[in-house]
């Protein structure tokens, strides 16, 4: 059942991704990429292909070959139902599905004009990022990171607890996951860092969540998530928590959150 709750939780948040990526300017990105044929892109931790919705039709060209790479099989699965050609307009876009470890840069695809994630770079440890710059530079590739969470929550009311959930669910960011202890909200500023040493030219830009009181199940979903996450870390603090996630859900009418994001775009140097 974890899958469908990945896949239930990955549909509740795309059409919120979506909006908050618009503030993001790709016409840099579009000198970078090829002309005289199909741009080989690669979309790592894919999910159910969220990515691929949203970015396909906002690329110069009409002309694309993706590989959407993922360790979770089924969730593949799911973003092979849901690319449907009718939704992805007039674009020419091939697209293979790749099941393989994240951290196994060796079976990458060995042609890409452009590597992209969205909602990953938070997830994963500076060891993975630093092959990432290596992986995106071998290939003289560009990179294109978005949704990245970067540690703002703020709520409208605000309760008293409030800093000290987000204080909470930072320290649990920053904790172990699958690719190692991950960066959690400083993954934007080392990738960028890493970027730049790598002779890259990096752009940062917020993309934040911006949930309003009719966003009902997204906000609790959300909360409920950061409720786990603090009670991991202050377990001590249950019943503190249990009763900030109470007030939370009773005044989920009224409520509007903003929930920090930064989107990365790293160009290489020009030839």
């Amino acid at each position: 059942m974890a899958e469908q709750f990945a896949a239930d939780w990955l549909s509740l948040r795309e059409h919120a991704d979506h909006l908050a990526r618009e503030i993001t300017d790709l016409t840099a990105l579009s000198q970078y990429l090829p002309v005289d044929r199909a741009i080989h892109v690669l979309d790592l931790g894919s999910g159910t292909g969220s990515n691929l919705r949203y970015l396909a039709q906002r690329l110069p060209r009409a002309n694309q070959r993706w590989v959407l790479l993922d360790h979770d099989a089924q969730l593949l699965e799911q973003a092979r139902a849901s690319v449907h050609p009718s939704d992805l307009n007039s674009l020419s876009i091939d697209v293979r599905y790749q099941q393989t470890d994240l951290a196994d840069f060796a079976h990458y695809p060995q042609s890409v004009d452009l590597v992209t994630a969205s909602a990953l770079l938070d997830l994963v440890s500076p060891a993975w990022i630093d092959a990432l710059v290596d992986y995106a530079k071998r290939h003289h590739a560009p990179v294109l990171v978005a949704l990245s969470y970067d540690g703002r929550i703020s709520f409208d009311p605000v309760l008293s607890d409030d800093p000290c959930v987000r204080d909470w669910v930072n320290q649990h960011q920053r904790g172990p996951k699958d690719m190692g202890s991950a960066l959690g909200p400083d993954a934007t500023e080392y990738a960028k860092q890493a970027f730049i040493k790598a002779g890259y030219t990096v752009q940062t830009s917020h993309a934040d969540w911006q949930l309003s009181a009719d966003q009902t199940a997204l906000q609790r979903a959300t909360m409920a998530g950061w409720h786990q996450a603090a009670l991991a870390i202050a377990p001590d603090q249950a019943e503190r928590l249990d009763h900030w996630l109470q007030q939370r859900i009773e005044r989920l009418n009224q409520t509007t959150l903003t929930v920090g994001h930064s989107d990365l775009l790293a160009l290489p140097c020009p030839d």
